[in-house]
């Protein structure tokens, strides 16, 4: 699937995905939380300052695995992952595209009023 699919195919399932208070309260953390230390991982490699680095990389990893139990709430699962590839292209377009559209289009709204 190329870069303009994958983001079609999340943009049409994300409101399917994201029903349960509790995972849309951790992704409005959460997916910040993983942007700034995105950010601050590149930032840190480039200065070369190896353990802030990996910081920054346990922030993302955490960020991650603290959505991935939010899922857990949700009364669709989510679709697997088909291998590395797909972990890391779905991951990185829904946490810097798809879930900040989601927001800015006002679907994250939209879905905590509608959700239990």
């Amino acid at each position: 699937m190329n870069t303009t699919e994958l983001l079609r195919w999340q943009w049409d399932g994300y409101p399917r995905f994201h029903r349960s208070r509790a995972n849309l309260a951790l992704h409005i953390v959460l997916v910040p939380l993983f942007l700034v230390c995105n950010l601050a991982l590149v930032r840190f490699l480039i200065q070369g300052s190896w353990p802030s680095a990996f910081l920054a990389l346990a922030g993302m990893g955490l960020s991650i695995a603290l959505q991935g139990r939010g899922h857990g709430s949700e009364p669709v699962p989510p679709e697997p992952f088909a291998g590395p590839t797909d972990v890391l292209g779905r991951i990185f377009a829904e946490q810097w595209i798809t879930f900040p559209r989601f927001v800015l289009s006002g679907g994250w709204m939209r879905a905590l009023r509608e959700s239990k």
